[in-house]
C-alpha cells in the first residue's frame, strides 16, 4: 500500500500535499506505472519522464476547471492515475478497461474505420520495409491486450495519408522549428546524410581486433599481399562544411593504419567528394569509382579497366535510398547506373549460402526493395567471382561491407577468382572451412560507418 497515491482520487487531493510529499508521490506513481505495465505492457518510457511535469500542472492549476491538452497521449499515464482512473489503469487497452490513448471518440472511430475498411499496403516503398497488417481476432488476444498492441502497429502503418503526414511532420521539424536534422538525418547541399559523431574509438579498436584475429589465424606466415582501405561516409565531405558535427575522420584513418601495420594502407579519400555518393542513400555511386579502382589496383600491382572501355548502363526503375524513408523529407528519387564491358559480363558469381550462380550485375534484383542489390546480388556472407579472362595465377580475397559490392566489379581485370567475405554474416572462426588462404592478394575494404559501429562484425 502506498503512502499517498492510494488516497488521491482527484487533483484536489494532490493539491493538499506539500513539496516534499509531492516528491514522494512522484516516486509512488512511477512504481505503480512500472508494476501495471509489467503485467499489461504499454508505452511507459515517455510517461515515466513526464511524472513531475503532470504533478506540477495539477498542483499549480485548478484542474479540471483549467483544461489540460496532451499533444502526445503516451505521456499522460500519470494524469490518468491522478484523475480517478487509478484502478482502471491496470486494465488499460483491455476489454472493459480504459483507452491507452487520450483521443476523441469520433477520431478513434474514424481511424478504426479507415484502418479496417481502407486499402492496406504490404510494403512502404520509401521506407523499404514491410508494413504491419491487420491482426487476427481472438477472444484471448482481446482480453490480454495483445490485439490492441498489434492493432496500434497496424493503425500507424496503415494510417490514411501516412506518407503525407510523415513528410509534413518532417518539414515542420526541419524547416519551421529549424531543427538541424530529422530522425538523425540532415540534408546539406541537396544530399541526405546521417549524423555520425563522435568517433567511437572503442568500436574501431574492436574492429581492428577482429581483423588481427583473421590475420593471425589465416594470413600470417603465408605469402599473402595484404592491403587495407577505408571508405569514408559522405559525412566527411558534408557535415563539418555545413555546420554539423563530424567525427575525426583523419584520426580514424590513422588508427586503422597503425593498428593494421601488417597491411599496406591505401588512402582513396582524396579522390572523392560528396557528389560521388547517392543523395538519398549511404552508398557511393559506382560510375564515380574508376579512379578509386585504379588507385587500389595500382597499389596491388594489378591491371585495371580503362574507363574509356567501360559502358555505363542505366536502371529504369527509380531508386529511393535508405535516407529517403528515414528522413521523410521531400527528395527526388535517383537513378542507379552500373559500368560494364565484355570481361565483366563474362564473369560469374557463386553464392555459398544459396548455391546459386549469377552474373556480376543481378537483374533479378530489379524487383527487390533495394535496387543497390543489383551489385553482386546484395548482402551475402561469402561469394566467389570467376573471371575467365583473368590471370591464371592471380587471386584476390576481399573482406568487405556493402560498399564493396559496387567497387569490386571494377577490380576484376587481373584476377582469375575474387572471393568476397562479409564477416557481418559469417563468423571469422569458420572461414577456414570455405576459403583456402595460400598467398593471394587480400584487401580489407570497410566503411567508416561500419568501423564506427563495429558490433555487427563477427
Amino acid at each position: 500500500m502506498s503512502k499517498y497515491l492510494d488516497k488521491i482520487d482527484s487533483p484536489e487531493d494532490l493539491r493538499r500535499l506539500d513539496e516534499g510529499q509531492l516528491q514522494e508521490l512522484c516516486g509512488e506513481i512511477r512504481e505503480y506505472m512500472i508494476g501495471c505495465c509489467a503485467t499489461n505492457p504499454g508505452h511507459i518510457g515517455s510517461s515515466l519522464g513526464a511524472v513531475e511535469l503532470i504533478v506540477g500542472i495539477h498542483k499549480v492549476f485548478n484542474t479540471p476547471d483549467d483544461k489540460v491538452v496532451f499533444d502526445v497521449s503516451h505521456q499522460s499515464y500519470a494524469h490518468k492515475i491522478l484523475t480517478g482512473r487509478r484502478e482502471a489503469f491496470r486494465n488499460k487497452r483491455r476489454l472493459g478497461g480504459i483507452s491507452g490513448f487520450g483521443v476523441l471518440a469520433a477520431v478513434w472511430i474514424g481511424l478504426i474505420l479507415g484502418a479496417w475498411f481502407g486499402p492496406t499496403r504490404e510494403l512502404s516503398e520509401s521506407e523499404r520495409r514491410k508494413l504491419a497488417q491487420m491482426p487476427a481476432f481472438s477472444a484471448e488476444d482481446i482480453r490480454s491486450g495483445k490485439f490492441m498492441t498489434h492493432f496500434e502497429d497496424f493503425s500507424l502503418d496503415q494510417f490514411p495519408l501516412r506518407d503525407s503526414f510523415r513528410r509534413l511532420k518532417a518539414l515542420v521539424h526541419y524547416r519551421l522549428l529549424r531543427q538541424g536534422d530529422n530522425n538523425g538525418i540532415y540534408v546539406a547541399d541537396g544530399y541526405a546524410a546521417k549524423l555520425e559523431y563522435p568517433l567511437n574509438e572503442s568500436s574501431v579498436t574492436g574492429a581492428l581486433k577482429k581483423f588481427d584475429h583473421i590475420y593471425e589465424t589465416y594470413l600470417q606466415g603465408t605469402d599473402a599481399h595484404i592491403y587495407v582501405s577505408v571508405v569514408p561516409d559522405k559525412g566527411m565531405y558534408l557535415a563539418q562544411q555545413n555546420g554539423y558535427p563530424a567525427m575525426d575522420y583523419r584520426q580514424l584513418f590513422e588508427k586503422v593504419k597503425s593498428g593494421m601495420d601488417w597491411a599496406q594502407f591505401v588512402d582513396t579519400s582524396d579522390l572523392l567528394t560528396g557528389s560521388d555518393y547517392y543523395r538519398t542513400d549511404t552508398h557511393w555511386r559506382q560510375e564515380r569509382l574508376p579512379g578509386v579502382a585504379r588507385r587500389l589496383c595500382t597499389a596491388m600491382g594489378a591491371d585495371f579497366f580503362d574507363e574509356a572501355g567501360l559502358t555505363e548502363e542505366t536502371v529504369a526503375r527509380p531508386f529511393y535510398g535508405v535516407y529517403y524513408g528515414q528522413a521523410a523529407l521531400p527528395m527526388e528519387p535517383e537513378t542507379i547506373r552500373y559500368l560494364t564491358n565484355d570481361e565483366i559480363e563474362a564473369c560469374t558469381v557463386y553464392n555459398y549460402e544459396n548455391g546459386k550462380t549469377t552474373s556480376v550485375y543481378d537483374m533479378e534484383k530489379l524487383e527487390s526493395r533495394d535496387l543497390y542489390d543489383i551489385y553482386l546480388s546484395g548482402a551475402a556472407a561469402l561469394l566467389r567471382i570467376t573471371n575467365p579472362d583473368g590471370d591464371a595465377d592471380r587471386e584476390l580475397v576481399v573482406f568487405r561491407d556493402s560498399f564493396g559490392s559496387s567497387l569490386t566489379p571494377l577490380l576484376l581485370k587481373s584476377y582469375k577468382t575474387v572471393t568476397l567475405v562479409d564477416i557481418r554474416y559469417l563468423a571469422s572462426d569458420y572461414l577456414g572451412q570455405f576459403v583456402d588462404f595460400h598467398g593471394q592478394d587480400v584487401l580489407f575494404l570497410y566503411s567508416t560507418l561500419v568501423l564506427n559501429n563495429s558490433g555487427t562484425l563477427k
